[in-house]
């Protein structure tokens, strides 16, 4: 069990103070006045060494042994029962004559606190390309801009920062390799995001993978007739996600999450001039250095140079 922050001792202190009441060189009240517990207390935690040994000097619950009208096992079974048919949780206290907050403790305890606790969860649907280019990822993140210091770094809340605007980190990740491509720019209009994917198709082919499909969610950029020009023009398959489905497109939500931590909020940057700069070595090195669980440790480079020497058999 955790040990309480203001403990007056641990199980090893009280060990040794009931050790030396066994030894008797001193007093028990000396024992105790050194101890800064009473000498009531330390006769307790001599029984309880003498009954049940170093286990018994532990930190115990405070939970009662007994509850006085605790709430039977075949109520709590009822409750369940009526939230299993889509009762809410005052329903169900009105129907057992039962308080409301004893329905949600339950409720709460045994997962079902919310209705949608109640639905089947989705099947995850793993998949993976098996050729660089065959399918991108492509998403954009929205950060707040920097002029100077805010109150979490030198916590002084009255020296707020406001008005500073927004910029905004696009993203391209190939599904095969996860060799990432981002930039921050100022807005995310579709002549902007149309031309960011012009350079990242271009990054790409300099590392020999020509981008056959791409997969965005339904952003009003995304799906603009300039941003389907830009790709009927290069032969690009464009895909959409479900709506409201962020997972569909995980593997870019995933380097989105991966960069805002380690890259983005890493550390304290006096201005995002200084941010945008560090993306580039950060970028760098998340493409080249670091490994990737999901490809069982390898970089994205390393497994890029894998799939060029020994293509996947389609």
């Amino acid at each position: 069990m955790k040990l309480h922050g203001n403990a007056r001792l641990t199980p090893y202190s009280r060990l040794q103070a009931v050790r030396a009441m066994s030894a008797g060189r001193s007093s028990v009240a000396a024992i105790a006045a050194h101890a800064g517990v009473s000498e009531r207390t330390l006769y307790k935690w001599q029984k309880r060494f003498r009954d049940e040994g170093e286990g018994g000097l532990r930190d115990r619950s405070s939970r009662p042994r007994r509850i006085a009208r605790c709430t039977s096992q075949q109520q709590v079974r009822r409750v369940l029962k009526l939230r299993c048919q889509g009762l809410l949780g005052r329903d169900i206290a009105t129907r057992l004559h039962m308080s409301v907050s004893t329905v949600h403790r339950y409720l709460k305890r045994y997962g079902v606190a919310r209705l949608s606790d109640l639905e089947p969860k989705p099947v995850v649907i793993r998949y993976e390309r098996q050729v660089p280019g065959e399918l991108v990822h492509m998403d954009t993140k929205k950060l707040a801009r920097i002029e100077r210091e805010g109150h979490r770094i030198h916590g002084d809340r009255s020296l707020k920062v406001s008005g500073a605007g927004w910029e905004y980190l696009h993203c391209v990740v190939d599904d095969c390799t996860r060799i990432a491509y981002s930039e921050v720019l100022p807005d995310e209009r579709k002549d902007t995001v149309s031309d960011f994917f012009s350079r990242a198709r271009k990054y790409y082919l300099s590392h020999g993978i020509t981008i056959r499909s791409l997969m965005t969610d339904n952003g009003p950029a995304y799906k603009s007739k300039l941003m389907r020009r830009v790709l009927e023009s290069h032969d690009i398959r464009h895909l959409f996600t479900k709506p409201y489905t962020p997972r569909t497109n995980g593997k870019v939500e995933r380097f989105i999450q991966t960069a805002t931590r380690q890259w983005a909020y890493a550390r304290s940057y006096p201005h995002s001039e200084q941010r945008t700069q560090a993306l580039e070595n950060w970028e760098h090195h998340y493409n080249h250095q670091r490994p990737h669980y999901g490809l069982n440790g390898a970089t994205p480079f390393q497994r890029l140079a894998r799939r060029t020497e020994q293509p996947a058999e389609r």
